[in-house]
Formats: structure tokens, sequence, C-alpha cells
């Protein structure tokens, strides 16, 4: 039986606990509100109606997402919008692709400061600056995972409405009957076999590109 996921992490050492809450809870946040400000541009009001445009992840969790992450260190958010307020042909894929984009951003920010912590960091480095280094290369991780996971065409994945976005009859087909069945069997799936090798290939990747992007620049 495997040990409570936050005492693993613990056991890591207390900055890999601290390094994986934060970013869960802040790139969750920053995630909706990505899709908020998308939707807000497009006319629709509702994440301001519903008082979804506040940096409480409380908020944007809700109860079961915050229960799930305290029992295996996983968890979802939610913005509200109307797609028949948005004012753009492909208005719903905008604001849609908006959340895994802020992913995006968050990515590149701890990628160019992971690798700018490796070419000036002293090797070997300890306490604090080693701290800083871990902090950054989960925050990195993470957000790559989060944005290719939430980018798979799987409802209610952000991808799934990207694409029913272009694509009317896929739309329709995920929104009928059958297609409502296999959704949901295909994000079982997603859940609990891709999720964990996205997660996976995405630290694998970070944490190559992270030395070779460093040495490139002239690492020590």
């Amino acid at each position: 039986m495997h040990n409570w996921w936050v005492l693993d992490a613990w056991n890591a050492g207390p900055i890999f606990l601290v390094a994986w809450v934060f970013w869960v809870i802040f790139s969750i946040v920053l995630h909706e509100l990505g899709h908020g400000w998308a939707a807000i541009r497009q006319g629709d009001t509702t994440p301001i109606e519903t008082g979804h445009m506040t940096w409480n992840p409380l908020v944007h969790m809700g109860p079961m997402s915050l229960v799930m992450f305290a029992m295996v260190g996983i968890a979802w958010g939610q913005m509200p919008v109307s797609p028949s307020r948005f004012r753009g042909r492909y208005g719903d894929a905008y604001v849609s692709f908006a959340g895994p984009a802020m992913n995006l951003l968050l990515f590149v920010l701890c990628f160019v400061g992971g690798v700018l912590h490796i070419r000036l960091a002293p090797p070997a480095a300890e306490g604090f600056i080693f701290n800083l280094w871990v902090f950054l290369k989960m925050g990195a991780m993470l957000n790559l995972a989060l944005m290719l996971l939430n980018l798979l065409p799987v409802p209610p994945l952000d991808g799934s409405r990207i694409l029913g976005d272009f694509w009317p009859r896929y739309h329709e087909l995920i929104q009928s009957e059958r297609g409502q069945m296999f959704s949901f069997i295909a994000f079982v799936v997603v859940f609990m076999y891709a999720g964990g090798r996205i997660f996976g290939a995405a630290a694998t990747f970070t944490s190559y590109a992270m030395e070779l992007a460093a040495r490139l620049i002239g690492a020590p």
C-alpha cells in the first residue's frame, strides 16, 4: 500500500510538498482566470456576475476538488461562462484555449527561471538555492503537464470544446447520449492511465530541456 502522497512528498523534502501544493493551486486559479478574462473580452460578463473573477482558490476549486486534492494531490477548477454571449465566431475555442495558454505562460516563466538558475547557481548548491531550483522545476513540469492534459479532446477538458468549435460534428457527437457515455469512458481512461504518462513525460522533458538550454548558454 502506498503512503499518503503528502507523506511521500514530505519525506522527499519539505520543498517538494510546498512546491506541489503552491503550483497546483496557483496554476488552477490562473488557468480559470484565463478563461474568465478571455470570456469577458468576448463580451460575456458571466465570470464577473458569478463572482469568479477572484484570486480566491476556494471559489475556483470548490469543496469536492479540495477534498480530492487533500486525498490524492490532484484537483480541478471551474469558470462559469455563457458561450451564447460570445461575440466571435470561434469564441468558445478562444475562451477554452485561454486556460491552457496560461499554463503555457507559467511553464515558460518557470523554465527560463530554471535555466538561469542552472547557469548562475554554484555547483552542488544547498539550502535556499536548491529549494528555489526545485520550486522552479516543479512549476515548469506541472504547468507543461496541465497544458497538455487540458488540450486532450476529451470532455470536460478544454481540448474537447476547442475541437468542437472548429468541428461541429464532433460537438454534436459528444453532446449526444451515446457520445456522453463515450466521453465518460474516455475521461476515466485518461485520468487513470494517460494522466500519469503525461506527467512523467513532462517531468522528463523539463529536466532534459533545462539542462540542454543551460549548456547552450554556457552553464558552468
